[in-house]
């Protein structure tokens, strides 16, 4: 009789939303006396002592153009949330060890503040690891120089690079919190570690770290139903990532977190692609579906994401099972807003409910973001790659082959993104060895031989009289963010590389990172005008005429392989023609009225 009393506490049966909820008296502009944050002590959230539900929508500064964040805060508040979720990604703010970068677009502290100019909460995931898809998880690459530290462990060198970036972030964060009157309610420890779950010790480590540099605000740990218990640490609300409602999951949910709320950190509103593999949709029904099941249930909830924004440059994750494959440029992941910022049904089905359990009106959603059809772009000028070396920065010269990472550059940080090049002599020819991450073209000066890559690492080079230049370029398309694969995610040639089974030595290294820098540089070389069809890896130029009011609009590369678009110095991402992706976005705000330059490095060979 005592097992079906508790069981029927625990098992809450769908209904409709009791009242209609109110929280405007709780809105980050207008809350001056504040005395007690977000609190969950009992089945249910509090603020400030009165009850209080968490509507929350991912959003990620850093996937989108700054000039554009203050249009998606506001559809997010439109559309009836009150709280804006987003990861910070350590790659990005520390690309080399003790430089750090918090400015424009990665400029964290502007974009919480502005989130609580337009009416929300922010609820902040600071990592060190934060998966979303990003390359290693938003783990700087430098951290893999070493190759006997353990990342996501109380690893003695791995906890010394996070306290001195915690060293910097946190200070940052400490003024952003509720209790010194800023918008941020609650901070994440860490993310999903149950599917990691390598040292005991570490939560705890990541938690304490937090805690003694001044967080004060309610903590949070994130996991999948799976690994749930693993990824706990106490001390922090346990919190749960789902793809859709699931009532026995929730049932064993609360018997294990009793007297407390349930927070759905992740409720996934779409899903990732990764080139070479069906693009992902969710129904809008779905989402309508297991959004109503948590209002009605009053379970707090996170859309993640409710904008994606895109996966600019280079900063793309990959997954491993069995084969590696890079996350796509967009990360549109079917969300409520379109990648561009648009409307899509999803987000007028919510708006509706959300309407339909609220007290007072929504505000009035924002204008659609204006779009337009420019003239196609036909390059005008191409320079082969090999004539781009000179303008690189000076080559590493190597007895053995270096991969990316542990690269001598950057002050010692070593090469976090692009591609690089490997040159050596060789005077015979036979079977070549490389183990090659991601993609190796291999040349004989300036002829093709083939491709390598993780399944294919051995190649036959024909037999030839003199001496020739053997050339191995090699793409990082992404480092895995998600399982174990983290520790090996080294890019470029690893390990020695073979003919016949002898290790060749000499080796001269190109760092092709793309960088602004190496493109002004090439402004003064002597471009070719296109007039025959070119094999050859090569850099294009040509002319984008935006008119005198530029405007968002997407690129399409019909009859291209692979590569990468720069506009106006910005980095597109990656484009591929094994899809799913066929178009890049490209935001207005990076056109300037007239004419813009397009630069398109092209990796593969045919066009």
């Amino acid at each position: 009789l005592l097992q079906q009393a508790l069981l029927s506490i625990f098992l809450l049966p769908s209904f409709p939303f009791p009242c209609r909820s109110n929280w405007s008296h709780l809105n980050p502009l207008t809350l001056k006396k504040r005395s007690e944050g977000l609190v969950g002590r009992c089945a249910y959230f509090t603020l400030e002592g009165h009850k209080f539900l968490i509507f929350g929508g991912s959003i990620h500064y850093f996937r989108m153009p700054r000039e554009y964040w203050r249009d998606r805060l506001l559809k997010l508040k439109a559309c009836g949330f009150n709280t804006v979720t987003t990861y910070i990604p350590w790659n990005l703010h520390e690309p080399e060890r003790g430089q750090f970068y918090f400015s424009g677009n990665l400029d964290m502290e502007a974009f919480v503040l502005l989130a609580a100019k337009v009416g929300l909460w922010v609820i902040l995931r600071p990592g060190p690891y934060i998966c979303a898809e990003v390359d290693l998880g938003g783990l700087p690459s430098w951290l893999l120089q070493d190759p006997n530290m353990k990342l996501r462990t109380t690893d003695k060198g791995f906890v010394e690079a996070v306290d001195k970036y915690f060293d910097h972030l946190i200070p940052r964060v400490i003024p952003l919190q509720y209790h010194h009157g800023g918008p941020v309610i609650a901070v994440q420890v860490e993310n999903e570690y149950g599917s990691f779950n390598k040292d005991k010790d570490y939560m705890s480590y990541v938690k304490e770290a937090l805690l003694k540099r001044g967080i004060v605000e309610l903590l949070l740990t994130s996991d999948n139903e799976k690994e749930i218990e693993q990824g706990s640490v106490e001390g922090a609300l346990t919190t749960v990532n789902m793809d859709s409602f699931n009532e026995k999951f929730f049932s064993r949910f609360r018997q294990m977190q009793r007297n407390k709320p349930i927070l759905v950190m992740e409720y996934w509103t779409g899903w990732f692609d990764n080139w070479g593999r069906k693009h992902h949709v969710k129904s809008v029904d779905e989402v309508e579906q297991t959004v109503s099941e948590l209002i009605n249930r009053e379970i707090s909830f996170n859309a993640y994401m409710f904008h994606g924004g895109t996966n600019f440059g280079f900063i793309n994750g990959a997954v491993y099972f069995g084969m590696h494959r890079g996350v796509v440029t967009s990360y549109d992941y079917d969300a409520v807003l379109t990648e561009a910022g648009d409307y899509t049904e999803k987000y007028f089905k919510l708006r509706k409910l959300f309407a339909s359990i609220s007290a007072k009106p929504l505000p009035l959603s924002p204008q659609h973001t204006l779009k337009t059809v420019y003239p196609s772009v036909r390059p005008s000028h191409f320079l082969p790659l090999w004539e781009v070396l000179q303008y690189l920065n000076e080559p590493v010269k190597s007895h053995i082959p270096v991969n990316m990472e542990n690269l001598p550059i950057n002050n010692g940080s070593g090469q976090s993104f692009g591609f690089v090049l490997y040159e050596t002599s060789i005077c015979s020819g036979g079977c070549l060895h490389a183990e090659v991450h991601d993609i190796g073209q291999v040349f004989l000066n300036y002829t093709i031989l083939g491709v390598l890559n993780e399944k294919v690492q051995d190649l036959f080079i024909p037999n030839f009289t003199e001496c020739q230049l053997l050339r191995i370029l090699v793409e990082n398309q992404g480092r895995v963010n998600f399982s174990w694969k983290i520790q090996d995610e080294r890019k470029g040639l690893i390990g020695p590389v073979k003919i016949n089974n002898v290790s060749l030595e000499g080796f001269t290294i190109y760092s092709l990172e793309m960088k602004m820098n190496f493109f002004q540089r090439l402004r003064s070389a002597s471009w070719r005008p296109v007039s025959v069809r070119y094999l050859g890896p090569a850099f294009y130029l040509g002319t984008l005429k935006a008119g005198s009011f530029p405007r968002d609009t997407f690129l399409g590369l019909p009859g291209w392989v692979s590569g990468f678009v720069f506009i106006n110095g910005h980095n597109l991402g990656r484009y591929w023609n094994i899809g799913p992706q066929e178009t890049l976005y490209l935001p207005g705000v990076w056109l300037h009225p007239g004419d813009n330059e397009v630069s398109q490095p092209k990796s593969f060979l045919d066009i």
